[in-house]
């Protein structure tokens, strides 16, 4: 019997689709309620589309809730820490799996253990020592956390063990340095994890609150997501204008998750085999 015709297949097929429906719902419904002039999704019922769609919510926030100079600095914030991320990140990825060196093991080893300390422990020590450096209250003090992560040190290595030593080590005998063989053939075969980890590290810094909320005091400098609490203290009533917030929050993570997602995919499976 074809798969068309089986019981089994219209049940799990169907499944799926329900999960998948309830999983895009609330982010209709959030569009939907931003779309709705003020209180209308107060109502009860409430309803599901808006009858008079207005833009006015989104005029609100970009002209007098500093909500454009909110999303700007997250941007520049994410794209930054990203780029560093995703550098240093690769490089210690790298020399973990390829080079040799004194203790790698054992400190490979000690990296994978402090993935089970939470972050918020190093929080305090980490601003005490940003304080003494006169770093609180500026960007750069937002970035540092989060120029390498053990999490992405693993995943490129984990990657670039795939990579076959012999390929290296002609390359080696070729004449070339270890930054050419990193530049010209390690590099373009860790394209997919690449992205995988970018993906993350702007997940990561645009989506980030507590941080920028404990370094940031400057109102000018407020992230998206720090913005957007301060603004709903204010606005604690007004649902739609607050789902307007949440719609630009979400939607150029969104985005991003979309045109990336066949790398994305290939690099968390890739990620986690070796050949």
């Amino acid at each position: 019997m074809s798969a068309r015709l089986n019981p089994r297949a219209w049940a799990v097929n169907g499944l799926l689709w329900l999960f998948a429906a309830l999983a895009v719902f609330p982010l209709v419904w959030m569009v939907c309620v931003s779309l709705m002039p003020s209180g209308s999704a107060s109502s009860l019922p409430p309803p599901l589309l808006p009858h008079h769609p207005t833009l006015d919510h989104y005029r609100q926030l970009l002209a007098d809730g500093g909500i454009g100079r909110a999303f700007v600095n997250s941007l520049g914030l994410a794209v930054a820490s990203t780029l560093v991320s995703v550098s240093f990140n690769t490089l210690a990825g790298y020399s973990f799996a390829k080079l040799r060196f004194r203790h790698r093991d054992r400190l490979f080893a000690l990296l994978i253990a402090a993935l089970v300390i939470p972050g918020q422990v190093a929080m305090l020590p980490l601003f005490l020592m940003l304080k003494s450096l006169g770093l609180v209250n500026t960007w750069m003090g937002v970035l540092i956390p989060g120029m390498a992560g053990i999490f992405g040190i693993f995943l490129v290595r984990q990657y670039a063990q795939g990579v076959p030593d012999e390929l290296i080590e002609a390359a080696r005998l070729d004449g070339a340095g270890e930054w050419r063989i990193f530049w010209s053939i390690v590099l373009p075969v860790l394209k997919p994890v690449l992205v995988t980890l970018a993906v993350f590290a702007f997940l990561g810094s645009w989506n980030d609150f507590m941080w920028p909320l404990i370094v940031l005091t400057d109102g000018e400098l407020h992230t998206l997501p720090v913005a957007l609490a301060a603004l709903s203290r204010e606005h604690v009533q007004d649902s739609e204008l607050m789902m307007a917030g949440a719609v630009i929050t979400v939607l150029p993570v969104l985005l991003l998750f979309v045109a990336l997602q066949r790398y994305y995919m290939q690099g968390l499976l890739m990620g986690g085999v070796k050949s």
